[in-house]
């Protein structure tokens, strides 16, 4: 747009539209970026969230999926000399399409095990002190086990750890659990569910089990 301006200013609008189709006026974004050939090895491409695209984008990621080429009107076919490396994550808040699953490879991640989540916390919040970590990932733990609408993920144990220490406890209580679920449970059925006798009842668990 700035060189058909810069044109008509100049007076030579005449046979500009040719000129236009060249790679110097052509934007790099991430797709185009991973056809292109890059030295040691095939590029990286993660497209996160395929979910929360609208479908004529995922219709648009099976030419790439399907032949690593990308097709732009007016100028040429993109083709991937060494096919790039592509992952795509789902968070299932609508269905992929299927012509779209079957140029994956399926991998589901699930939660965390205890002594994984333990090292990602005192990696994210080495300021969270022994016992309230090893409290809270146990807590967690229980918590994802209730019927919740959205159980807590990784992120949430780290807003939760965060907000614990923000607020200088070093243990956990009925009394606080009440108090700031908000940071652990996003939905208000959920926090109304377990707060309270539930929110006791499963710290007692934890405490009998240590």
């Amino acid at each position: 747009m700035v060189a058909i301006r810069l044109a008509e200013a100049e007076g030579s609008v005449t046979g500009i539209g040719d000129s236009l189709y060249t790679h110097e006026y052509l934007i790099e974004r991430p797709l185009m970026s991973a056809l292109m050939p890059h030295e040691g090895g095939p590029p990286v491409l993660l497209i996160d969230e395929i979910d929360r695209a609208d479908e004529p984008f995922e219709a648009f990621l099976l030419e790439l999926l399907s032949d690593f080429q990308l097709s732009i009107p007016e100028f040429e076919t993109l083709k991937a000399a060494e096919p790039p490396i592509v992952i795509i994550t789902s968070n299932r808040t609508r269905e992929v399409h299927d012509a779209l699953r079957r140029r994956c490879l399926y991998h589901w991640v699930d939660y965390p095990s205890y002594a994984d989540e333990s090292k990602i916390l005192a990696l994210k919040a080495p300021h969270v002190g022994d016992e309230l970590r090893e409290q809270l990932i146990a807590f967690i733990h229980k918590l994802r086990d209730e019927d919740l609408f959205k159980r807590p993920g990784v992120a949430e144990t780290l807003d939760w750890a965060n907000s614990l220490t923000q607020l200088d406890v070093v243990a956990l209580t009925p009394e606080i659990i009440n108090d700031t679920l908000g940071a652990l449970l996003k939905y208000q059925d959920d926090i109304i569910k377990v707060r309270g006798s539930e929110a006791a009842r499963l710290l007692a668990e934890i405490q009998t089990a240590a």
